[in-house]
């Protein structure tokens, strides 16, 4: 299955002058380069991303969540700077928190909730983006303090399978045709030397409770709930050895070795995320640019469309300071998507969020300085850094592909 899903989106306006632009190329005289780097542009002034993205083929989004931009209660804009920002850049719409568990289940014996990912759904319509159901209906974590250990653990098989796939299917059943793509399975494949049963994690819930098989009946239950969306398996650790010391090699043989297994029984497959949660630390040494692409081709080569889906940098390693650590995150972009972007495969790119203010890694991560992470396009301020035209240069810069994604909006 080709990812083929229409958008009508509104004609975004540029809405900035000449020297914005040229900024975005890296082309303004150095005085006024001084003057904008003292003042960097808000995000809403500047070139948006997905403009940048789309003529080159390319699909841009973002991660976003209920909890950032509305009021829990009342459900409308509580922050309007970021709301619009997002509106701007992104053309598609990630559901970062608001199909997780602890939105839509909080307890096993609850009923489903669908009241938040209406919400993010509505938002995404409102501003005509496309969106990307993740990360991950069959996932061990995003449970929430509601589930115990025995509630997934020690529970018989018929009660697992009873669980795991009517919630599958009410979801999916729900935003079918609404959503472009699924994250159907994530996180499910094995990290470092590390064989599991053949390639799979083994200390995963739905395996001990299931069985193997959890991962293709989950596959072959999204297909029957949505026939049309774009089913996809979604993990990470391909770019740089972890700082737990796995290899992506050895990650990578692990996933060719599932997804061969999977096509072999047939199990409808039709894309594979690349999570992309970059470590500043040393990159330039630690990527190795060409074994990367070769995946992505040993990806495109089995009839598998590429998305890079959870993209941020972890700056661990970087200076206190912002101005230097700034330039050395944009720099872990430049580098990463140089290689990334190289193939035709890739057909799309989500950001894990567009501004440090509302970003995973200062609650799960903190830096051991006490200084808030700085890991994404716009700062805690909503301006533009370094990372957003690093960013867009190389969307700029990426060799054109047939569109995965349609477009039936003006691009000029």
């Amino acid at each position: 299955m080709t990812i083929q899903q229409g958008v009508s989106r509104r004609n975004v306006l540029v809405g900035a002058g000449a020297g914005i632009a040229a900024a975005a190329t890296g082309l303004l005289p150095a005085a006024a380069a001084e003057a904008a780097a003292a003042q960097p542009p808000l995000g809403v002034k500047v070139p948006a991303l997905w403009r940048a993205a789309a003529r080159r083929g390319i699909l841009y989004g973002s991660s976003i969540a209920t909890w950032q931009i509305e009021d829990d209660d009342t459900g409308t804009i509580s922050d309007t700077g970021y709301a619009n920002l997002f509106a701007r850049h992104a053309a598609l719409l990630f559901t970062e928190d608001d199909l997780l568990w602890w939105r839509i289940k909080p307890k096993p014996d609850s009923d489903l909730d669908f009241t938040h990912p209406d919400r993010i759904y509505a938002f995404a319509e409102k501003n005509d983006q496309l969106v990307y159901g993740g990360p991950g209906l069959v996932w061990d974590d995003g449970f929430g303090d509601g589930w115990s250990h025995k509630d997934l653990w020690d529970i018989t098989e018929k009660r697992a399978r009873h669980i795991l796939y009517d919630t599958l299917r009410q979801v999916m059943q729900r935003y079918s045709g609404r959503t472009a793509v699924w994250a159907v399975v994530n996180e499910a494949i094995v990290n470092g030397t590390d064989t599991g049963h053949q390639g799979l994690r083994t200390d995963v819930p739905w395996f001990k409770t299931i069985g193997p098989e959890y991962v293709a009946h989950a596959f072959r239950e999204a297909r029957k709930a949505d026939p049309h969306g774009v089913l996809l398996l979604n993990d990470f650790g391909y770019e740089t050895v972890s700082q737990y010391g796995d290899r992506p090699i050895d990650k990578m043989r692990a996933t060719l070795k599932i997804i061969d297994k999977l096509q072999k029984d047939d199990v409808p497959l039709d894309a594979f995320g690349l999570q992309a949660h970059l470590l500043a630390d040393r990159f330039a040494e630690r990527f190795n640019p060409k074994q990367y692409q070769h995946f992505i081709r040993e990806l495109g080569d089995r009839g598998l469309e590429v998305l890079i889906t959870e993209m941020d940098v972890l700056d661990d390693g970087l200076p206190k300071a912002s101005a230097p650590r700034d330039r050395m995150i944009a720099d872990v972009y430049r580098r990463y998507l140089d290689a990334a972007l190289e193939s035709h495969h890739v057909k799309a790119l989500i950001s894990f969020g567009l501004t440090d203010r509302y970003t995973w890694l200062d609650e799960d991560m903190p830096r051991d300085d006490g200084t808030h992470r700085r890991p994404l396009a716009f700062s805690r301020q909503l301006r533009a850094k370094p990372a957003y035209y690093a960013i867009y240069r190389k969307l700029q810069e990426a060799p054109w592909r047939h569109p995965g994604f349609r477009f039936e909006r003006p691009l000029h």
